[in-house]
């Protein structure tokens, strides 16, 4: 096997490897070219995240300035938004449903380090990927670490440090974070109730 296959298998793999070390450089090259664009190149913005990622949906938006190891190992889905200053640590995949909105200052991580010092000094590590569903809105300051889920219609709180598995239809928030309360029909009345006020007074 490739160092590639390695990391993409979640194995032990060097990350020092010739081939990573290009597709780190298509990364680099790709992102400096985003995060150079300016507010008038919206469609050359949307053009170069295409290429970046692995897979994206039809409406894709994020402000610059945006980081990530390799682009190509994450996948997008529809009507997505982040904030400026995301990170996206991909050396495991990274998976994002529909409709999600990311915060300023977001991280995702997949890497995993090793415990070993020596280990660590020679360039060995790890990746777990990272799930998030759809209709996720994560606040801003928000940290995902390696291997978390997180599941459809969850509100993840800004500050928030993400250890482990969040179910659906739940507000998230802490560190570690932790599930404070269900999304519930109240919310869904409230929130349709304030839209009726907005419309009322636009029309």
């Amino acid at each position: 096997m490739t160092q590639k296959e390695m990391m993409l298998s979640g194995m032990l793999y060097n990350s020092r490897d010739k081939e990573l070390q290009e597709d780190a450089r298509r990364s680099r090259r790709i992102t400096r070219l985003f995060n150079n664009t300016t507010e008038e190149q919206g469609s050359y913005r949307t053009e170069l995240l295409k290429e970046l990622f692995g897979r994206t949906g039809e409406h894709i938006y994020i402000e610059p300035p945006f980081r990530c190891d390799y682009g190509s190992n994450t996948y997008i889905g529809e009507n997505f938004y982040a904030n400026f200053d995301c990170i996206i640590l991909d050396v495991a995949e990274v998976h994002i449903g529909n409709n999600c909105l990311v915060g300023p200052r977001v991280c995702i991580y997949t890497p995993v380090h090793p415990y070993d010092a020596e280990i660590r000094a020679i360039g060995i590590e790890m990746g777990k990927p990272v799930t998030i569903g759809n209709s996720v809105w994560i606040g801003g300051n928000a940290v995902i670490n390696p291997g978390v889920k997180i599941g459809n219609n969850v509100i993840i709180g800004s500050g928030s440090v993400v250890t482990r598995d969040i179910p659906d239809n739940v507000i998230a928030a802490g560190n570690p974070c932790r599930v404070i309360r269900p999304i519930t029909n109240e919310d869904k009345k409230y929130w349709r109730a304030e839209l009726e006020k907005f419309k009322a007074l636009t029309e």
